[in-house]
């Protein structure tokens, strides 16, 4: 049994900074893989193309990317005998927003691609017959499928607010600097210090519930 207060773990002073950055991370990095993603998903539902199936598969395959692979590939790409080393970006919160960008990527771009694929059939003679170019129905796409497109981006945050092997390889969790929740849990259950862990572990339980049960919420909002 461990004798512990959550409140007293919790109103650690050090916790804000850590709390803080692990949202900032997974906020940027969800940002930058819905920006490229969800338009690639509709592009992807819209044009046709050879090699067009192929990227399909792809970016559906690809949902399931070990995480400490992206990491240990930034890793050799960002280090300083990297085609990147030159940018000084390895052991960064940046790397760390690269490596999240490039799990949740392939989910914005799956889910994004589903959804248009479906809202291009109902929808598609319609916007033609209207006289809007395919360029121009990836957007209307993305605005008439806004609540499945937030679930994509629920869902790709949902995969980087709980990431830890690319984020460890490519960001080093140095204090004050590159520690986040993930990584801090790791750190801490290693140390023995469980009533750290386990505060930070409830923390990051109450995020991805959140996300999880808005993501349900839109579904059964879609559903009626």
């Amino acid at each position: 049994m461990y004798d512990w207060d959550l409140w007293a773990v919790l109103d650690t002073g050090g916790l804000g900074p850590i709390i803080a950055l692990s949202l900032a991370v997974s906020a940027s990095a969800t940002a930058l893989a819905t920006l490229s993603g969800a338009p690639l998903g509709a592009a992807l539902a819209v044009y046709s193309f050879p090699g067009r199936q192929i990227l399909v598969v792809m970016f559906n395959a690809l949902l399931g990317l070990p995480p400490v692979v992206v990491g240990l590939a930034l890793y050799l790409l960002l280090s300083r005998p990297g085609p990147l080393g030159i940018l000084g970006m390895l052991f960064t919160p940046g790397a760390m927003v690269l490596a999240q960008t490039v799990l949740a990527l392939p989910i914005v771009t799956a889910l994004v691609h589903s959804a248009s694929t479906d809202l291009w059939a109902e929808y598609g003679p319609a916007l033609q017959a209207d006289g809007a170019t395919r360029l121009r129905a990836v957007s209307h796409l993305l605005a008439i499928g806004r609540r499945r497109v937030l679930t994509a981006v629920l869902a790709g945050f949902g995969r980087t607010i709980s990431e830890v092997g690319a984020i460890l390889i490519v960001g080093g969790n140095i204090a004050g600097y590159t520690r986040t929740m993930t990584t801090t849990i790791v750190l801490e259950t290693s140390k023995g210090n469980l009533s750290m862990a386990l505060g930070l572990g409830f923390v990051l339980i109450g995020i991805s519930v959140a996300v999880s049960a808005t993501i349900f919420a839109l579904g059964a909002s879609r559903e009626r």
